[in-house]
């Protein structure tokens, strides 16, 4: 007699694949060999991971000429998006049209 049939004499409560009392999937040899590809795929990576490509001194300062290129190319993007300074005679220009060198 099975244990579920025992405990649940009408059947498994609810929607049968999910929840508390879900019904337990039969485990293939597809997903047993899923399942072993996938162990060997990440001790794989975690054996390149283990072994650092460049040594301490190289790695340090290797990427600052480059980071500092796209800071200026940043820097120059922004500049050219920004208006032009403006002095205050430009900004009230305008109220001198009447003025001529008489007055």
């Amino acid at each position: 007699m099975f244990l579920t049939l025992a405990l649940f004499r009408k059947g498994i409560p609810g929607r049968q694949w999910i929840g508390k009392h879900r019904r337990p999937r039969p485990v293939t040899w597809q997903m047993k060999r899923n399942m072993l590809k996938h162990l060997e795929r990440e001790a794989e990576n975690e054996f390149w991971i283990s072994r650092p490509y460049m040594s301490m001194e190289q790695e340090r300062g290797h990427a600052a000429a480059r980071r500092e290129h796209i800071w200026m190319n940043i820097r120059e993007e922004r500049r050219a998006k920004f208006p032009q300074h403006k002095y205050v005679t430009e900004h009230l220009d305008h109220l001198n049209v009447t003025r001529t060198w008489n007055s």
